[in-house]
């Protein structure tokens, strides 16, 4: 079969593209593994009219309202390489299938590259998070570490004391200058060098290398990310550096890339990312995608 578009990713962005696509009647394949970036947490917050559900639920309806939408195909698989041919692309996939499309969409996403300390991964989405207003609310104020990866870590710890008293671990990788160490002062922010070794207990509890312990509800990092996917590359897309990652270069306005036919939306192609974020994307995308179906036929 030869679809209008082929979007690689079924989470939050691919799903509301997909959306606008099959109310617009066009013939829409989307193929997803099921890799969620907040796969490992409990409940999303944020996004008006779903605020405190679990991710996996909002997937869920979300994909069960695309799927009563008559053009629209699913594919559990990975989309694992695309070419580009003389009357569009063909998309190969894990599974050993290939499809033919005259656009491909790009929401593949993106992987968070969390700092190798003991303890750290196995909390990450419990109480190791990197957005406060999707998880600081539930800390009931209670006390808040920022852990440093980077200079970008000075502006987690100045906001997050507006949801708990906050120290921030500098790690060694980052020291604020006598501006930014008053800035700190001045919201509370208390600054900890010491290095830390691990991380334990129920919650968040940091532990430092001289031996002591710092009681947390919450500890915030912002780790570096990467591309979940090489589709990108393979198609030849331009890549934009972000102060966490690098991320698809796209279109402001129709989220196409620097290859004609090639759109990208969500994580994968912008600097930060929310639930809410990634489905309005994803329309702008979607829509994106459409009026360049239309003006081809034109």
């Amino acid at each position: 079969m030869h679809y209008d578009v082929i979007i690689a990713g079924g989470s939050y962005a691919g799903l509301s593209a997909a959306l606008q696509l099959a109310r617009a009647r066009r013939k829409v394949l989307v193929i997803d593994a099921g890799q969620r970036r907040n796969r490992f947490a409990a409940s999303s917050h944020g996004f008006l009219g779903q605020d405190g559900r679990s991710p996996g639920d909002i997937v869920e309806d979300a994909r069960r309202q695309l799927m009563v939408y008559p053009t629209v195909q699913w594919l559990s698989d990975t989309a694992i390489d695309a070419r580009q041919e003389a009357e569009g692309f063909t998309v190969e996939t894990a599974g050993g299938q290939r499809h033919r499309t005259r656009r491909v969409l790009l929401a593949t996403g993106v992987i968070d590259d969390l700092p190798p300390i003991e303890g750290l991964a196995e909390r990450w989405g419990k109480s190791v998070f990197h957005c406060p207003y999707c998880h600081g609310y539930e800390l009931e104020q209670g006390p808040i570490g920022v852990l440093a990866t980077s200079p970008m870590s000075l502006h987690h710890a100045q906001m997050l004391p507006d949801w708990g008293p906050t120290t921030f671990f500098t790690q060694g990788v980052f020291e604020p200058d006598a501006e930014q160490r008053a800035s700190l002062v001045q919201r509370g922010v208390t600054l900890e060098p010491e290095r830390v070794v691990r991380i334990e207990g129920e919650r968040a509890n940091v532990v430092l290398a001289d031996g002591r312990g710092v009681r947390i509800d919450g500890l915030f990092v912002l780790p570096r990310t990467r591309a979940a996917s090489q589709l990108a590359v393979s198609l030849g897309c331009a890549f934009e550096e972000g102060p966490l990652g690098a991320f698809i270069q796209t279109d402001a306005m129709t989220r196409e890339t620097r290859v004609a036919g090639v759109f990208a939306c969500g994580d994968a192609a912008m600097p930060f990312g929310s639930v809410a974020l990634a489905v309005g994307d994803g329309v702008r995308a979607g829509s994106g995608v459409h009026r360049s179906l239309i003006f081809a036929q034109a």
